[in-house]
Parts: structure tokens; sequence; C-alpha cells
């Protein structure tokens, strides 16, 4: 689990924190101009919403059920999977069952469940609940933070919502708005995830990281104060911002029109993932092999790859954020991939990590740096999404793409720091919580009439690679799971 105690590491996080904002500050519009105020009520309230949501016992008890919240989910959606695409494709344990081994049932099983998500998340939001619950937040912000009421708004939206959904209930605001309010709207859009990708990833990591739910929640909710006070040191305010309450006219027609809205705009974030995806996967191993060509004794004595690369360029940030020397370069190699390619094959890839190849510690902290939009693919989309909603406004969003990539990443950084700067005790135990309360998988008993197929080799089904067709009577040895770029 790694150490629990306060030391090194955490002091040098302590550090982290005000270092990133400095890194913010060599990129600001305005050397002279700098938000003292802002940014320390922004680290201030990084603490103290952590250690409410996990020092506070009823709080953390209530974080700590999530997970059996998401069990429902994931059961949920695996009953529609089922139907549609049958009892073996939409079923995982049957399918193992069928082959023997893991199979390829990530668009069949994990990504339906942003479906499920995006029509529960939008019938809440037309019931009102999760609308009580953003002004909620957009109101802590707006008196805390001295933000306008749209631009509140649209930070405490982006905790739920998706980066071009969430400025849809400002739509009318963003017009008038100023450029450092328009950096804020875009940033915490990069520094957040949406409510319906969240799932996927607690399926992806609940094996190696429990509470990773609990996780989730926390980064994108401390992330977006952090995002607030880095744009406004990399673009300071200088012109009189709006106070006016923002009034939005987002709204269903009804609940069916939000079930119906809510699942159809899950199907686009399922294609438009695995396009992704596809891409990513074949640009990695397309630059893996050009790599490769170099002589390993030229590079440390093992293969160079694209993971070693970009672990060497964001071992320094992963260092600055607590993590020890001996683990950096490898944390570091994931906030790359969430940085060139998406945070979804980040997610991935940490999913693929074995439980003793890093500690706990390491990877609740490289969570919280990979959790956000900001890559070079969300820029094009961004700026798209904001161009259609608001056309005159098209070169504020050009001129700010890069500033809201470099705000976006050193805010979930500067997150991660703040998390590694904290006592691990006090995650350990939501930890503990969360792997008492999963409920234990018993193995029904074997048919002596049937061969049964040797278990699969241990890994995480959703993201194991396609076994190749076999006998169904006939047992086979699984095969080894080839290595991922970044092992």
């Amino acid at each position: 689990m790694g150490n629990t105690a306060w030391g090194w590491d955490n002091a040098r996080a302590v550090f982290g924190v005000f270092a990133i904002a400095g890194i913010a500050w060599l990129l600001s519009e305005n050397k002279r101009k700098f938000p003292w105020k802002i940014v320390l009520g922004a680290i201030v309230m990084q603490y103290v919403f952590t250690l409410l949501l996990f020092g506070v016992p009823v709080i953390r008890a209530g974080l700590s059920s999530v997970n059996d919240g998401i069990d429902v989910l994931i059961r949920a959606t695996r009953e529609g999977t089922k139907f549609v695409f049958g009892p073996f494709i939409g079923d995982q344990e049957a399918w193992e069952k069928l082959v023997g081994t893991p199979g390829p049932i990530f668009i069949f099983q994990l990504l339906p469940l942003i479906i499920v998500i995006g029509s529960l998340s939008a019938i809440l939001w037309h019931w009102g609940i999760l609308k009580v619950i953003t002004r909620g937040f957009a109101f802590i912000f707006q008196r805390t933070m001295g933000m306008g009421g749209p631009t509140s708004l649209s930070v405490a939206a982006n905790i739920f919502m998706g980066q071009t959904e969430a400025p849809l209930l400002i739509k009318p605001y963003l017009k008038i708005m100023t450029r450092s309010e328009l950096l804020i709207v875009m940033a915490t859009g990069f520094a957040t995830i949406a409510g319906s990708v969240l799932v996927v990833y607690v399926s992806l990591l609940r094996d190696s990281l429990p509470a990773i739910a609990a996780h989730l929640i926390t980064v994108s909710i401390i992330a977006s104060p952090a995002a607030v006070a880095l744009s406004l040191i990399i673009v300071p305010e200088t012109e009189e911002t709006s106070k006016a309450h923002a009034d939005t006219d987002f709204k269903y027609h009804s609940t069916m029109d939000a079930f119906a809205t809510g699942a159809t705009d899950g199907i686009a974030i399922i294609w438009n993932i695995a396009t992704m995806l596809i891409a990513a996967l074949a640009l990695v191993y397309i630059s893996n092999s050009i790599l490769g060509v170099i002589p390993a004794d030229w590079v440390g004595g093992a293969p160079l790859s694209l993971d070693r690369i970009l672990g060497w360029l964001f071992m320094p940030f992963m260092y600055m954020a607590g993590v020890p020397v001996e683990e950096s370069i490898k944390a570091g190699s994931f906030v790359g991939m969430k940085t060139v390619f998406t945070e979804f094959y980040a997610f991935i890839e940490l999913g693929k990590v074995p439980v003793d190849a890093m500690t706990e510690r390491t990877r609740t902290i490289v969570t919280y740096a990979i959790c956000g939009f900001a890559n070079f693919g969300s820029m094009g989309i961004l700026i798209g999404g904001l161009s259609i909603m608001c056309p005159e406004r098209r070169p504020d969003f050009l001129s700010l793409a890069w500033k809201t990539l470099f705000a976006g990443t050193l805010a979930t950084i500067m997150s991660a720091a703040v998390i590694g700067s904290l006592p691990y005790s006090l995650f350990t135990s939501v930890e503990n919580e969360a792997r008492i309360s999963q409920p234990a998988v018993v193995a029904p008993a074997p048919d002596a009439t049937t061969v049964t197929p040797p278990p699969p080799a241990a890994s995480n089904p959703i993201n194991s690679p396609a076994p190749a067709p076999t006998d169904p009577a006939t047992p086979q040895t699984p095969p080894v799971e080839p290595t991922s770029p970044q092992q």
C-alpha cells in the first residue's frame, strides 16, 4: 500500500502545489498582475474539500457506498447488453465459460455504461436534482472566488457534465464574457471529467484501487478551483466581469425527452471514444515500432518506446506531486499518454499495471493527475463545440486553446499534489471500507459431465485482448497477454 506516514514525499508535494502556480505564472500574459488571494483561496478550498470528503466519517461512508451503486449500474447495463447482443457477447461471465478466456467485450459491456449514465443524468437534471447540486457549488465558487454568476455556474456544472455540455448552460453569456472568464470556462472543462465516463473509469481501476469512485468524485471537485486560479494566473482579469445571476434555459421537455436525449448523447460519446482509441493505439504501435529501431545500448539498455519518452518529459511534474523518485518516470508516462492521446487510454493502461508493480499511494496520485479531458484531441472538440454556440468569439477560443491545455493539465497535477501532500492514512480507511463492501464471488460447482475450461489468467476482463476462436468443448491454455507499451 505504500508508506502511510507523513514524510519527505508529502513535504515535497506541498512545495509542488505552489511550484505549479509558479509554472502558470511563467506562462502569464501579465506577470505583474498575480491573483494572490484567489490562488491561496483555491488551494485552501482544495484542502478543505478533500478533508471534508475523506475526514468526516458520515461523508466518507457515503463515498464508500458509491461502489455499491456502481455495481447496480453495471448489472443493469448488463441486462440491456444481453438482450441486444445476446447471452454470450453481452455477458462477460457467459463469454468466459464459452471460450475459456476473457473476451473482447469492451464496446459491448464497458462503453454501454455511458448510455445508461447519460440517460440517468439527463433525467436527474430534468427532475431538478442535479440542477440544485450544481447551483449549490456555483454559489460557493461565486462567493469564495469572486466569479460572475454565469462563470461560476459553468465551473460547477463541469463537476458533473462534459466539457461541451457545461457551456450550454451559459450559452447566452458567452458573447459578453471576458477572455479570462472564457479561459476559466474552457480550462475547468479540461480539468474535470463527465459523469458519463466516471463509471467507466471506476470499472477499469476498481480491482487495484477499490475506492476509485471516491477519488474520481473528489478530483472533479478539487480540480475546479485549481483550474480557476491557474486560468487567472495565465490570463489575469483586466475587465469588469458580469455579476449577473445565470438563468439557464437548458431543459428537457419531459422525462421521456431527457431519457431519449441522454441515451442518444451517450451513443455519440461512445463512438468518439472508440474512434479515438483505435487511432491512439495504432499510433502507439507505429511510434514504438519506429523507436524500436534505435539500439537499446544507446538509450540505457532497454528498448526505446513512446511511454519511456513521455515518462521522462512528465517525470518532474509527478516528482513534484509527491511520487517517489523510483516511480516518477512510470507515473509520468501515464500523464503523457493522457495528454498526447486521451485520458481514456491512460486509464486503460493504468488498469493493466499489476497491483504489486506500483504502490497504492502512487496509483492514487496518478489517478488524480490523469483525471481530466486535457489532451490534444479535446482541443478540437472543445473549440468546435464552443464555436457552434458562439461563432463571433471563435478567434478568442482559438487564441486560448493552448492556454486551456496548459491550465487544465496543471490543474489536475496540482490536485494530485494536494493528495500527495496529505498522509495516505487519510485515504487507506476508505480503501479498506471499499474492499470490505465488495461482495465475495462464489464459483459455481463444476459439472462432472462437462469439460471445464482452465481458468483465465488474472486480468481485468474489460481491457484484455481478444482471444483467438476456439472449440468450446476443448480446453485451451490461455495465451500469454502481450506486454502493453508502458510495461
